[in-house]
């Protein structure tokens, strides 16, 4: 018998998890784009959605922002309504990867490559 052969099996075992594991990275990578998040500031005034990946998709701002001598205002709401969304769009791929890394054994605030 040979004893290579036993560390060998473990090298093709080891192989086939990691190509697994990119492919259930890349479901999820696909998944994260169809995922929609929405932020909001100024208790609802604006209004932002984006994908879990963080791309803004829409942008809803109530007409009461738009007043003139509050330019600054409007523009402040505008991105924190963004940055929200943003935030929530990050915080909700993380809690993503950690059901992947846990359905795989591994603990779910561990960094998996690619995100």
């Amino acid at each position: 018998m040979l004893k290579g052969l036993g560390a060998l099996g473990d090298m093709g075992k080891m192989m086939k998890a990691a190509q697994e594991m990119q492919s259930k990275m890349a479901a999820l990578q696909d998944e994260l784009d169809t995922i929609i998040v929405e932020g909001e500031s100024g208790a609802g005034l604006v209004r932002a959605t984006a994908t879990a990946k963080g791309e803004l998709k829409s942008l809803e701002i109530d007409p009461k922002v738009f007043s003139p001598e509050d330019k600054e205002m409007a523009e402040d709401l505008i991105l924190a309504a963004i940055k929200d969304t943003q935030a929530r769009a990050s915080k909700r791929a993380q809690s993503e990867m950690g059901k992947l890394a846990e359905s795989m054994g591994l603990p779910a605030d561990m960094k998996l490559p690619g995100m």
